[in-house]
């Protein structure tokens, strides 16, 4: 067997501008905190990514063999022999996501747009979904190491670096299972939507108010405290105080 392609570009720029992105609005909430000035990009790193994941579940129905999602959907005893063979030796080699990481893969998908959906409903004011945002982070932070620890006990088993892999795209099998192609007119294209729809998330962005239009679709979201409201009420919180008097 030679290294063949095997991952298309889409699909790596996808893996690493997820986990970069991820690792930098972790670092923004965390580290600097919800009263940082920065912490409105926090917000639009997570729009920039529910954006790209969007992206990839159209690319997971329509892409290349191994980025489409029909190719690593497993049961759940899949997934457990793959488990036992990674912890006991042997087992199946998978050329594209094996059971394992593919579970962490939709489990990862499904959460970020959770979290999207739960930041864009803070951003409009309903607060109440705070602590839900919040849990949904630090659980998509769980799943990211036990994936990561997966990889590295993959690597170490296996004796195959899939991380490497993901970089240039390569594994190690048969000619007749590679890819013909790496997509980079797609991945171009990807890239392409993906920067329009941040720099318009940072050009509608108005620094003195912590608020953003989104890019074509108008929604206008509080992505940060706005220390110039002069102490007074929005409208949401009104209501709550009334509702609360009441």
């Amino acid at each position: 067997m030679n290294r063949v392609l095997i991952w298309d570009l889409p699909t790596r720029l996808f893996h690493w501008l997820l986990a970069g992105g991820f690792i930098a609005a972790g670092v923004i909430s965390l580290v600097l905190g919800e009263h940082s000035p920065v912490f409105p990009y926090h917000a639009i790193i997570g729009l920039t990514i529910a954006m790209m994941v969007c992206l990839r579940v159209i690319w997971g129905v329509v892409g290349t063999r191994y980025a489409r999602f029909g190719t690593f959907v497993f049961g759940p005893g899949a997934v457990i022999e793959y488990l036992k063979g990674a912890l006991a030796g042997g087992g199946k080699r998978h050329i594209g996501h094996n059971p394992a990481s593919a579970l962490a893969i939709f489990a990862l998908l499904a959460l970020v747009l959770a979290m999207a959906v739960t930041g864009i409903m803070m951003g409009q004011g309903n607060k109440s979904v705070k602590d839900l945002h919040e849990i949904l982070a630090w659980v998509t932070v769980s799943v990211a190491s036990v994936h990561v620890v997966g990889v590295a006990l993959h690597t170490i088993r296996y004796r195959e670096n899939i991380t490497a892999s993901m970089i240039h795209g390569r594994k190690q099998a048969e000619a007749s299972e590679a890819i013909a192609s790496a997509r980079p007119i797609i991945a171009a294209l990807f890239l392409g939507v993906v920067g329009a729809w941040c720099v318009g998330l940072v050009r509608n962005y108005n620094p003195a108010t912590q608020a953003a239009t989104l890019p074509l679709i108008g929604t206008s979201l509080q992505l940060g405290e706005n220390e110039n409201n002069g102490g007074k009420e929005t409208s949401t919180e009104r209501r709550n105080h009334d509702d609360d008097d009441e």
